[in-house]
This record gives C-alpha cells, structure tokens and sequence, in this order.
C-alpha cells in the first residue's frame, strides 16, 4: 500500500503546475494533501475512483487539508475536538481496518514566532488526541508538522535556530511526540541521509541550489513499525514549495 502527503500551497494553483499529472503519475492508494485553501465548490477535479474527503478553514482562501482514497474507509471525522483548534480545517481522520489515517496542517508559529504559545497548546493536545486513538489501533499520522526535527533536517541549522519551525520549543514537542511511542518513518529507514528535504524557501533559488529543510513527515504508532516497507522523499515532483514525501507499508 501506496500512501502520499503533500502540502499543494493552494491546490488550484498546484492544479495550474501540473497536480494532477503528478497524481496520476505517483498512482497511490492514499493522497493527503495540506494547505488546500479552498471553500466547498471551488475546484472540481477528476480523481478516477478515489473518495474524497475534505476539511475546510472558516477563513477563506486559508489553510484545509484532503485526503482522496482507492478503499473506502470505515469512518471519518474532521478536527480534533476542540473548538479552538478546528476552525481552521487542519485534521482529518480516517478509520481503516488496521489503523487510523491522520492527515494534519500543523499550525505554523509565523515569522517573530507571534503564534508560538498557541502553537504549544496545539501540540499537546494534538498528541492527546493521537494517543486516544492510538489506544484502539495503530495510526499514521502525516502531513506538514512544520518542524526540522533535527540539525540533519534544515541545510543551515546555525542560523534558523530561532526561527518558526527550528526552535527549540518546537522540535523538543517533536521529541515528546517520539517519546510517546511514534516513529518518524524517514528516519527509521534513512537515519542518516543528508540534504534530504521536503520543503525550499521561493527566495534565492533554494530549491534549485536545495537549501531546505525537511518539515513533512509520515509518523506511526510503534506498534505498527512492522508493517513499513519503506519512505520516499519525491523532489521531482514541482507545484509547490513543498515536494511529496511517502511511505509503503505491508
């Protein structure tokens, strides 16, 4: 089983890059996509079979996530129950016979990290919420976590560390989150590979000269380790600033 995340930056303008002959061309089993910023009915798109499921933001062009299925799922459910966090379109659940499916858009802390301490909130009651689930079956959790875990994650850690996305506050929160018993699968696989990213800055040729930083991730239970096969990174595929990044599993 085939499973794809992406954060499209605007699905419509993605579609105007060439989104779905990136589709069709990744031909997975599960797409989530992060960073819609869509209403209801402002796209229509031929998707071949897939179900499709969609959370949007209150605020319009903001935000929202996706998820388009070859299997239908056993059920579905849309934020994490907490008003504070759900307005904004960022989580959908799907129930499959083996595991949840989360697909989440996590907030991002802005630029002078003005949306820091809600960002920590965010975090722990997020983690509460995947833990819940995690107590009746295992979960894949993907999407843009907007974190560069590690120094090995960012092309240039000395100077980021206190920018939105490398400080300490959040990739500790990202270590709470392993430490919980998750598993960044990348990293399982690809401990240490380098310059491995999933997201470049459209400022000064970063992508072409790959000064990124690796901030979409695929993370599952423990429990479900054994069931991985392998995770991808796909920089090949353009649209937006962020590539997709995958993973197969038994």
């Amino acid at each position: 089983m085939k499973l794809i995340s992406w954060n499209v930056n605007g699905l419509r303008a993605c579609v105007n890059k060439g989104f779905m002959d990136a589709f069709r061309d990744m031909d997975a089993d599960v797409v989530c996509l992060q960073e819609t910023k869509l209403q209801a009915g402002q796209i229509e798109l031929d998707l071949g079979g897939y179900h499709d499921f969609w959370n949007y933001a209150e605020k319009k062009g903001y935000s929202g996530t996706a998820v388009f299925t070859k299997e239908r799922p056993l059920s579905e459910s849309y934020g994490i129950g907490i008003e504070e966090h759900d307005k904004e379109g960022r989580v959908i659940t799907l129930e499959f016979d083996k595991f949840y499916l989360v697909n989440v858009y996590t907030p991002n802390s802005k630029r002078a990290l003005e949306r820091l301490e809600y960002r920590m909130q965010w975090e722990d009651d997020f983690r509460s919420y995947l833990l819940k689930l995690d107590e009746h079956k295992p979960i894949i959790v993907c999407g843009d976590l907007n974190v560069a875990h590690k120094e090995i994650d960012l092309k240039n850690p000395k100077t980021n560390k206190k920018n939105a996305g490398f400080t300490d506050e959040e990739r500790n929160k990202m270590t709470e989150l392993l430490e919980a018993g998750f598993v960044d699968t990348f990293r399982h696989f690809y401990p240490d590979k380098e310059e491995a990213y999933s997201w470049w800055s459209n400022f000064s040729k970063a992508r072409e000269r790959n000064v990124g930083w690796r901030i979409d991730y695929f993370v599952v239970s423990g429990s479900f380790k054994d069931e991985l096969t392998d995770a991808f990174i796909f920089p090949e595929y353009y649209g937006s600033d962020h590539c997709p990044v995958g993973l197969t599993i038994k």
